[in-house]
């Protein structure tokens, strides 16, 4: 079938979808419609009032295949099926979508539809669409759909989607390589030239996937006579949804509402436009009701994005001090058939080579990044994008380096390390620091895992015949971005946070905030900086967040920019509020505003502190008796403000991580014995958060290094695709995690100086761990190159079993 209805439904008469947009405020003739909703609801004109309908979705099965004939009759035929729908059903209202960003050069992709059209390009694939009265029906019915399919070899190796003579996925783009950076900095030839070491290794990095708590998420509701669509959907960007919806669907923005209301966790995974939250929206429009997806815990596993996936070669020289000379990396991803709309699939790979050397003092590098189409999920931005990769490359590198020149790891940091006291700095690759703490960090770390006498208990242990090991990772973190992250590139996706704030009649304030909650905390963290700045108790404060047609316009969740960006907005707002009050105050007791202040919800003479107002009398006067102001008194009781970052395209923060654990040489097991991270995030506003989100990114961070993988075979299918197979780390499995911190670095772009530290665990976790397996090897003369490392592969690396490409050991000399 292509470009026809699905055998066994009548093709849908609606003749205007070839017109984009023209069915906005029409009615829709279904077929059966009348049959299907006897009894559900009532007709209005042709406009259904009826309850909620669910979609559910068959999925190819196949990572490539030509798309046959497609028979839907079984389906169709429950009387709890409302339409069948095939990708040309909707293409008339919901074009193909292109992932691309402008400053992104060279970058491409083919557009992708909202369901496959005459090709199949990943597992998981949606196809077809079945709209049914409860979501037991909509599946029951997908069972029934049979599709014929031609299927074709697929590409599942980047390395292969860009050999030369590879089949193309999509012939109109001319090759497999959706894009390619180079980065020249510094005589880098003549670095190596004169090195006393090089030190080189190919790093490998499974995919990965979310796996949120609460899966995706969507209902959809389109109501033709006023024109409005309602999204009520598990996203952590509802601005930026409402603005691709109104390109998408051809409604103005002010016509859409997205409520996002506190979400069960994303990590990145729900600020992505997907295939089946797209066909739910043009579906609701097309049925004029609410129509509800949710992704069960299988199928998000083949249609979640996945992440990480790199093949990574790193290069670096060092003097016969052990300063780094120059760092090569060359890098290498596959992200599936299409890239991520809007944010796309290359920031990954481009954040890798940007951040490769990141926290250490080299006058050259060298590097490449190539992302390649493949025939699996797609790949995009997920928690610390990049950041894992990059650190962990560095990181091993730089105790490779150590060893090379029989210097301590920690040692080989100091030596390396940009000095606290050289800010502001620019780095090899263009990256401008502000202001951070390396020395400081580190110096800090060694002191609380008192790192001696640990190196003291390991070789008394190593006597033994127990093999333990000691990790450390320093690291930057990227926080508080500017336009130039999305913006610059065209992208709807704002770099700014906004925050209306106002009194209410009782003397409370109640926040709007454009930030989300997605439980980091975001609204506990605005509620206390509103309440410092109006010294009133925290429960009087009520944030609402995550509702586009209540909150300010903003830039929502992502990139640790809540506290940074909206909290700074919110200081602002707040400020001017409290201006207010007391301006209102002051004339109505005469008095200069500047001798007055707020103290425990109450207008105080600054001086003696005595008390004049409650803010519920200041609240009531200027809501209910206007009269009694005194003459040229503004009654203005609320307050907006927003805020950008201007000067630095990000405000860096650091710190370094240590693991110590231990493997057992004749099972390959890894036992996680202790972990430490020394973190400088600017401003810390709430430390029981900051040192949650730590340790919460850490385990992220171990479950990379040490369990989860996408497992795919050779024919692009995943193995794993389920909660038994998918391992996930467990908390009997995590160590006890110390959390410290050092004098801070404020950012000076902002009055409240706070930094993210959102990503700064899952960072250099997947790094401390590896250098610490390896550590635990350094007897054997082996090594672990490869993430996730699981007991095979130490195995491997040890020799005990065949060896493949991620672990080196001494079969490799």
């Amino acid at each position: 079938m292509s470009g026809s209805a699905a055998d066994g439904v009548p093709a849908s008469p609606l003749s205007y979808l070839d017109r984009p947009n023209s069915y906005i405020g029409r009615s829709v003739a279904r077929p059966n419609a009348r049959r299907l909703l006897a009894g559900q609801g009532q007709y209005v004109g042709d406009i259904v009032l009826a309850r909620m309908l669910h979609v559910a979705f068959y999925r190819s099965p196949h990572a490539h295949a030509r798309i046959g004939r497609i028979d839907v009759a079984a389906a169709a035929a429950s009387r709890e099926v409302v339409w069948v729908v095939t990708g040309a059903d909707i293409l008339g209202i919901c074009k193909p979508w292109v992932g691309v960003l402008g400053h992104l050069k060279g970058m491409k992709s083919a557009p992708q539809p909202a369901l496959a059209l005459d090709r199949v390009f990943a597992q998981g694939e949606p196809i077809v669409a079945v709209v049914a009265r409860s979501q037991a029906a909509a599946e029951d019915a997908v069972q029934k759909i049979a599709v014929d399919f031609e299927a074709l070899p697929p590409l599942t190796e980047p390395e292969a989607a860009l050999a030369e003579g590879a089949p193309v996925l999509h012939p109109e783009l001319g090759d497999n390589l959706a894009f390619e950076r180079r980065i020249e900095v510094g005589a880098v030839d003549a670095a190596f030239a004169a090195a006393a070491a090089v030190v080189e290794d190919t790093f490998d990095f499974a995919r990965q996937t979310g796996v949120t708590l609460e899966p995706r998420g969507i209902v959809a509701d389109y109501r033709a006579a006023d024109g409005r669509l309602t999204l009520y959907q598990s996203s952590q960007a509802p601005h930026m949804m409402r603005a691709l919806m109104a390109r998408q669907f051809g409604l103005p923005e002010s016509d859409i509402r997205v409520v996002a209301p506190d979400i069960g966790g994303s990590f990145g995974i729900k600020i992505h436009c997907y295939p089946d939250e797209m066909a739910t929206v043009a579906l609701a429009i097309l049925l004029k009701r609410p129509v509800k997806f949710v992704a069960d815990r299988l199928e998000s596993f083949v249609s979640d994005i996945h992440a990480r996936g790199h093949r990574v070669r790193g290069r670096m020289a060092v003097d016969a001090e052990g300063r780094i000379l120059a760092f090569v990396a060359d890098a290498l991803t596959g992200v599936g058939p299409y890239s991520a709309y809007p944010r796309t699939s290359a920031v990954e790979a481009n954040q890798v080579i940007n951040l490769i050397g990141g926290p250490y003092v080299f006058p050259a590098y060298r590097a490449r990044a190539r992302v390649a189409f493949q025939n699996k999920v797609v790949m995009s931005q997920y928690r610390a994008v990049g950041h894992p990769i990059a650190c962990t490359v560095t990181e091993a590198l730089i105790d490779r380096a150590a060893a090379a020149l029989g210097l301590d790891p920690a040692e080989m940091r100091r030596r390396n390390l940009i000095k606290d006291d050289a800010y502001p700095v620019t780095s090899a690759v263009g990256l401008k620091f502000e202001g951070l703490s390396h020395h400081r960090a580190l110096a800090k770390m060694l002191e609380m895992m008192d790192y001696e006498a640990l190196r003291a208990e390991q070789a008394a242990l190593r006597a033994r015949g127990i093999h333990r090991g000691i990790g450390l990772a320093s690291f930057i973190e990227i926080t508080n971005p500017s336009p130039a992250f999305y913006g610059a590139g065209g992208a709807p996706i704002a770099a700014q946070d906004g925050c209306a704030i106002r009194l209410d009649p009782e003397g409370g304030l109640t926040l709007q905030a454009s930030v989300g909650e997605q439980g980091q905390g975001t609204e506990t963290v605005l509620a206390q900086i509103a309440a410092s700045v109006f010294d009133v108790p925290l429960a009087r404060v009520r944030v609402v967040t995550g509702d586009t047609d209540t909150t300010p316009q903003g830039g929502d969740n992502w990139a640790s920019r809540a506290a940074g960006i909206a909290g700074e907005a919110t200081l602002q707002a707040t400020k001017a509020l409290k201006a207010n009050v007391l301006e209102i105050a002051g004339a109505l007791l005469q008095m200069p505003p500047a001798r007055l202040d707020i103290r425990d919800g109450k207008v105080v003479e600054a001086a003696s502190g005595a008390a004049r107002f409650d803010l519920a009398e200041i609240a009531r006067m200027v809501y209910f008796r206007t009269d009694a102001l005194p003459e040229g008194v503004k009654p203005e009781l609320m307050a907006t403000r927003h805020y950008v970052p201007r000067g630095y395209p990000f405000a860096f923060t650091n710190g370094v991580q240590a693991s110590y654990l231990e493997v057992d040489t004749a099972t390959g097991a890894v036992t996680l014995l202790k972990h430490w991270v020394v973190e400088d995030c600017g401003t810390v506003i709430n430390p029981l958060l900051v040192a949650e989100q730590l340790r919460g990114g850490i385990v992220q961070g171990i479950g990379g290094a040490l369990y989860e993988e996408c497992v795919y075979d050779e024919q692009g299918q995943m193995q794993n695709a389920n909660m038994a197979d998918y391992l996930v780390p467990m908390a009997a499995e995590m160590p006890d995690i110390e959390i410290g911190h050092v004098a801070g670095t404020p950012t000076a772009e902002s009055e409240l100086g706070a930094k993210g530290t959102g990503e700064a665990g899952v960072a250099a976790a997947p790094a401390a761990v590896l250098n610490a397996v390896n550590d635990a090897l350094r007897p054997f003369a082996a090594r672990v190159t490869a993430q996730p490392m699981t007991p095979e592969c130490i195995l491997r690396a040890l020799g005990k079993l065949p060896s493949r490409r991620g672990a080196a050991g001494p079969a490799f000399g």
